[in-house]
């Protein structure tokens, strides 16, 4: 006799889904990875250009509190002298003689003097034509040294600074971050480091003899002028006197 079939339900069999293959990365040809590095690097090139410029554009109204070349001879010295002054509080006699004696032709050019220049090339000389404009534009921006690195980003910055800022704007700054001494930054503490006076104060020749030091702060002494330093410093007078006279002052002057 049959036996009866069990009414219980039989459980199904678990079917085990095998996993999906895993699709293989598509490696990046060259041309793909170098545009993808181009763009990033061009992104980060435009990003930097446009923070130095909003700093440029600060600094129109603001001062510079330091510059690399500060905060360099600080770690190194220890510290070092430097205290603001206002174009109004410095002696129009003393922005003519740095002009005269750095920039002669600094109210009629867009930051580089291209007569300057061409007579450099023609003569062959190893001496630089930089203007007041590029030396501030290095100062206050970027590190001493004579890499074409450096020379290039100098000579970027310099038509922005013109551009940005007015001729009497550079000039000010220019005279509060340069150097006239070891440790010795800008206009004011050189009239007291030097002459025991203030910027407002200084006389033709004291100016004379501030701008002479310039090329060279760390080898010359205004306060005990070489007979050389001295021949330069009648120069830079005679010079200061004479861009008065002929209207080469007038971008920096009111």
């Amino acid at each position: 006799m049959a036996k009866p079939k069990s009414s219980k339900p039989k459980t199904a069999k678990a079917v085990k889904k095998k996993p999906a293959p895993k699709k293989a990365s598509v490696p990046l040809s060259r041309a793909t990875a170098v545009a993808w590095l181009r763009a990033h690097v061009l992104r980060g090139v435009l990003i930097l250009l446009a923070a130095v410029l909003a700093v440029v554009v600060l600094y129109k109204f603001i001062n510079p509190p330091t510059t690399i070349t500060m905060l360099s001879e600080a770690r190194r010295l220890g510290g070092i002298d430097h205290e603001w002054a206002a174009m109004d509080d410095i002696a129009p006699v003393m922005a003519r003689s740095a002009v005269a004696a750095e920039d002669a032709n600094f109210c009629r050019h867009w930051g580089f003097d291209m007569r300057a220049i061409r007579k450099v090339i023609d003569e062959g000389s190893s001496r630089g034509a930089s203007t007041i404009s590029q030396q501030t534009a290095k100062n206050v921006f970027l590190w001493q040294g004579r890499s074409w690195l450096r020379k290039a980003m100098e000579a970027a910055l310099t038509p922005a600074i013109e551009f940005i800022w007015n001729k009497r704007r550079i000039l000010e700054v220019y005279l509060n971050v340069a150097e006239f001494d070891e440790g010795v930054f800008g206009i004011n503490a050189a009239a007291f480091r030097y002459f025991r006076t203030t910027p407002d104060k200084l006389t033709a020749r004291q100016a004379a003899l501030l701008a002479a030091v310039l090329p060279n702060p760390k080898e010359r002494d205004a306060a005990h002028p070489s007979a050389f330093l001295s021949r330069r410093a009648n120069a830079i007078m005679d010079g200061a006197a004479t861009i008065e006279r002929d209207g080469r002052a007038e971008c920096f002057e009111r």
